[in-house]
This record gives C-alpha cells, sequence and structure tokens, in this order.
C-alpha cells in the first residue's frame, strides 16, 4: 500500500463526464502522437491507467498497452469500454507493481506521480519503470511546475479554475512539498455544490531528473507540452522524456 489516496466509487463514476475537455480531440490528438512516435513498433505500460482516457485511444492506434491502476472502480470503468484481451489492467499500485515483460514505453500523465505522497515512493516509481524498460525504452511523464510564483509573502493558496461550473484552487506546504487541490463544483442545474479535496506531493523538473539517474535513466527531452513547444521558466507544465540505456 503506499500513500495515493484510493479513487471510490463516485469519483469513478463521474470522472469521465468531469474530464471532457481533457478527452477532446485537441487535447488527446497530440499527447497520442507523442507517445504512439515513442512507443514505435513495441509495447506500452501506462501507470495509473484510471479510466482509459489515454489508454484506450493509443491501443485503437495499434500500439499494445497493459495498464497498472491502483483503484478498482476506475479499472471497473475501463473495463466497460475494453476487454481484459484487448487491454489488460493490473490492480496495484504505480511504484512496487510488476507486470511481464518488456516495454518500449512507459507513461504517466496528467500530473498522477503527485498522487505518491512521499519522495522514497515518487523515487520507487522511477524504478519500477525503469524496471520495465527494455533498453533503449522510455518512461515520459507530464507534470505541472509548481505555480510558487504566484504565492506573494502570507498566502498559500493559488486559485487554478474560477467558472461557473467549479471553483478550484490549491493550497501550500512548503515545508513537505504537498499541496491540496480543492474542488467546489456545481452539481446539475439546482445550484446544489460538492466539495472535494485531494492531496498530492509536487516536485521540480531537476528532482525529478535525480530520481531518473538513481533509477538508471537519462534525460532525453524536456518539452512544455504534447505538441513540442520548448520548454522555458514561464511553462506551466513539462513533458519529459527519460531514456533507459541500450
Amino acid at each position: 500500500m503506499t500513500s495515493s489516496e484510493l479513487w471510490g466509487r463516485a469519483t469513478a463514476d463521474r470522472y469521465d463526464a468531469e474530464e471532457t475537455e481533457m478527452s477532446s480531440a485537441a487535447v488527446l490528438g497530440p499527447t497520442l502522437d507523442f507517445l504512439a512516435e515513442l512507443a514505435g513498433d513495441g509495447r506500452a505500460l501506462e501507470f495509473a491507467i484510471g479510466t482509459g482516457r489515454v489508454g484506450v485511444p493509443l491501443r485503437e492506434r495499434g500500439v499494445p498497452v497493459v495498464g497498472i491502476e491502483f483503484s478498482e472502480h476506475m479499472a471497473a470503468v475501463l473495463r466497460r469500454k475494453v476487454d481484459e484481451d484487448v487491454l489488460p489492467v493490473v490492480i496495484g499500485d504505480m511504484a512496487t507493481t510488476v507486470v511481464s515483460g518488456e516495454f518500449a514505453l512507459v507513461c504517466l500523465v496528467y500530473n498522477t506521480i503527485s498522487n505518491l505522497l512521499t519522495q522514497d515512493e515518487q523515487v520507487e516509481c522511477f524504478c519500477n519503470a525503469a524496471r520495465h524498460l527494455r533498453p533503449g525504452g522510455r518512461f515520459v511523464i507530464e507534470l505541472g511546475v509548481p505555480p510558487l510564483r504566484f504565492l506573494p509573502p502570507g498566502q498559500v493558496a493559488v486559485p487554478f479554475d474560477v467558472s461557473e461550473q467549479h471553483l478550484g484552487f490549491d493550497t501550500f506546504d512548503l515545508v513537505e512539498q504537498v499541496l491540496v487541490s480543492h474542488h467546489v463544483t456545481r452539481d446539475g442545474e439546482d445550484d446544489r455544490y460538492r466539495r472535494d479535496s485531494s492531496r498530492h506531493r509536487f516536485a521540480w523538473p531537476a528532482e525529478l531528473d535525480l530520481m531518473a539517474r538513481i533509477a538508471g535513466l537519462e534525460l532525453e527531452r524536456r518539452v512544455a507540452d504534447w505538441d513540442g513547444a520548448p520548454f522555458t521558466q514561464d511553462s506551466a507544465k513539462h513533458i519529459s522524456v527519460w531514456r533507459k540505456p541500450a
């Protein structure tokens, strides 16, 4: 058992409906292009595959995909979309769970490494990726850059979404490198609101590079988005690719 918070049935059942933008062609198209190119003619392993937002269409692109997922409820939603023999999913945590075979690509998208709340577990996640990669294979992570530049002295909260349907803001513990994402979401048309929160451990790109070195991986590429825009000091997130030496 890791420090990741386990997503329950209610969260899993509404996840796809609340992530329609992230499932749009505008978002998924460049993501799938990027991952399919790295996978080439090899297999892909997606850590924290969830409901299959990325894994299912990547499999439809012709890339053999295997998933690891911590939440049985999230995996159950995925299973409504595709059969086990087409896209196998192993229930377990991404830091220690091992599946058979070697992979050309291991991917971990949409900030999900931050679900591991300790540095040791994040290091183990890198080691687990390296364990599954064939020589020359790549580990890809999508992760936001901590928005600490938005914190003036004395402030601990940063809003990331303010809309009619949703209010989201992060609060930060700068000592423990933990943020809490707070969500106030409007349910339906009756002006009822649901409040949720989740904990995450934030890390800078340089810290991830050190984790990769510990796991025997080498930084190959870092860009600001799936379209390949240059990563700069103003980038809100990064797509990083580490390679297992041949």
